[in-house]
C-alpha cells in the first residue's frame, strides 16, 4: 500500500474511533432582539383601545422569546390612518394593530380606505365593551326616556360626542335614533379622551362611549350613566340600566382586539395566536385586565374572524337605510 494511502487510512480509522462531539443548534427567537413589535392604536391615548393595547403589550412580550413590544398612537380620520398603516405594513409580525368592530368594518362601507376586512389577519378579540350614553353629574338628563323626550322636543339639537364617524358608538346612536324615532346632533372627535373635556365642561350634552372608558369618571362621580346597550346589567356598573329597560330593544358593543396585515405567514400567525391564547387564559392577565377596567370576551383566530366579519351585512343594510356621513 502506498505511503500516502496508508497514512490517510490510519487517520480516518483514528477519527472514527474517537467520540463525535456535536454542538447543539440553539433555537432562534421568532422575533430577533433589536427590533420591537409595534402595536398601532389608531386613536389618541387614553381611550379603551389604548388601554387594551397597553395592558396586553407586556404579556405579549413575555410570551414571545426575544420580543419587545411597544404601543404607538396614530390617530386620524376616525381610526382610518392607523388602521391603514397596519393593513399596508410588511407581513413580518413586527407591525400589529389594535382595532374595534364595527369601526374596521364600517369605514370601508362609508368611504374609500386602503384595506379589505376579509383580508386582514384577525388574531384575537380581547374585549367586548358595551356602548353607553353618559352625562355630566349635574345634567338635567336623568335617564334614557328623558333623553329621548328632550330629543323629540328639539329634533337635531341634542348634541352627543363619539370617538369618530362610523365607530361603534356612532353606529349604536344611529340604531337608537332609528328604533326610537328621534334625531340627534352628532359631534365626532378623534378618540374618546377628546370627548371628556367638553362633556365635563358642559359644552356637550351627552358622551357616547364604552363602559370601560367611563368607569374611572363614574367612580369619581364626575359623570352619570344614562343607559348601556348591553343585553343585561353587568357587575362593572350594576346601577346603570340597559337600553331595553329604557324602552329601546337594542344591544350593541365594541369588540376590541389585535390584527395583523394581510398574508401574515403561517408560522408567525400561529405563534401570535398561541401566545395570545395563553395570555387570555392566564389568571395574572385577568387580574391586570380587571385593574385596567377591561371587560373581557376572548376569541382567538378563526372564531374572532367569524364573529367580526359576521356583522358586515347588517352594517351594509344600515348604510342603505341611513348613510352615516357625519
Amino acid at each position: 500500500m502506498p505511503l500516502v494511502r496508508r497514512t490517510l487510512l490510519a487517520a480516518t480509522t483514528a477519527a472514527l474511533a474517537r467520540p463525535i462531539l456535536v454542538r447543539p443548534v440553539l433555537a432562534q427567537p421568532a422575533w430577533p432582539a433589536g427590533r420591537p413589535i409595534e402595536i398601532v392604536v389608531p386613536f389618541a391615548p387614553g381611550g379603551g383601545m389604548d388601554a387594551m393595547a397597553r395592558t396586553i403589550a407586556p404579556f405579549l412580550a413575555a410570551r414571545l422569546p426575544g420580543a419587545r413590544v411597544i404601543v404607538s398612537n396614530k390617530a386620524g380620520a376616525g381610526g382610518q390612518v392607523g388602521t391603514e398603516a397596519v393593513a399596508n405594513a410588511a407581513p413580518d409580525g413586527f407591525t400589529l394593530g389594535a382595532c374595534a368592530t364595527p369601526t374596521v368594518l364600517s369605514q370601508p362601507i362609508e368611504r374609500p380606505v386602503r384595506w379589505h376586512p376579509a383580508e386582514l389577519t384577525w388574531l384575537a378579540q380581547v374585549v367586548e365593551d358595551p356602548c353607553g350614553l353618559f352625562v355630566r353629574a349635574d345634567s338635567p338628563l336623568r335617564d334614557l326616556p328623558g333623553l329621548l323626550a328632550a330629543a323629540r322636543r328639539q329634533p337635531g339639537d341634542l348634541a352627543y360626542g363619539t370617538a369618530g364617524i362610523g365607530g361603534d358608538d356612532h353606529i349604536a346612536a344611529l340604531l337608537l335614533e332609528e328604533k326610537a324615532g328621534v334625531r340627534l346632533n352628532h359631534i365626532p372627535f378623534n378618540g374618546t379622551s377628546q370627548i371628556l373635556v367638553p362633556l365635563l365642561g358642559g359644552q356637550l350634552d351627552v358622551g357616547a362611549f364604552n363602559l370601560s372608558e367611563a368607569l374611572p369618571l363614574l367612580r369619581d362621580r364626575a359623570i352619570r350613566g344614562i343607559a348601556l346597550a348591553a343585553p343585561e346589567r353587568g357587575a362593572a356598573a350594576p346601577g346603570i340600566p340597559t337600553y331595553r329597560e329604557g324602552g329601546v330593544d337594542l344591544a350593541f358593543s365594541a369588540g376590541r382586539g389585535l390584527f395583523g396585515p394581510p398574508r401574515l405567514p403561517e408560522p408567525v400567525r400561529t405563534a401570535l395566536e398561541a401566545a395570545l391564547a395563553a395570555i387570555l387564559a392566564d389568571p395574572a392577565w385577568a387580574e391586570a385586565a380587571a385593574r385596567a377596567g377591561l371587560i373581557l370576551h376572548p376569541l382567538v383566530g378563526a372564531p374572532y374572524r367569524e364573529a367580526a366579519l359576521g356583522g358586515e351585512a347588517a352594517l351594509r343594510a344600515l348604510w342603505e337605510r341611513h348613510p352615516w356621513k357625519e
